[in-house]
């Protein structure tokens, strides 16, 4: 059962934006940090943003860093990555993962639960 719904997703031209949004399915987002990964056909799911359950640090993929921003509002209740400058290559199913930690770092590669995932096709 998915923890998190993602929306957001759409059809894009390159050089385009997208911001998409991370929501908790009944429970509150506090200690818990929120990573999002990219699944593309034919390769491993990549880890490309995260952040701390504080929003204190976050980390970034060489493939998107300087263009993608992950951001969360705990008023919201909802983590946000901001995709700018997207090219072909960032066409995948994006998905948002979180675990509960109370450390004040965030790991790229982790992700105890997860969403069911949104579309992001980068195409002209």
């Amino acid at each position: 059962q998915a923890r998190f719904v993602e929306s957001g997703g759409g059809l894009v031209q390159p050089g385009g934006s997208l911001r998409l949004s991370c929501t908790p399915s009944g429970f509150t987002l506090d200690y818990y940090a929120m990573a999002w990964f990219r699944q593309v056909p034919g390769k491993e799911r990549e880890g490309i943003s995260c952040i701390s359950s504080t929003g204190g640090n976050a980390l970034y993929a060489d493939s998107v860093k300087g263009r993608f921003s992950i951001s969360r509002d705990s008023a919201k209740n909802t983590v946000f990555l901001e995709m700018n400058s997207l090219k072909p290559d960032d066409t995948g199913v994006y998905y948002c993962a979180g675990y509960l930690t109370v450390q004040a770092t965030c790991d790229l590669k982790r992700g105890d639960y997860w969403g069911q995932g949104t579309q992001v096709t980068v195409s002209s």
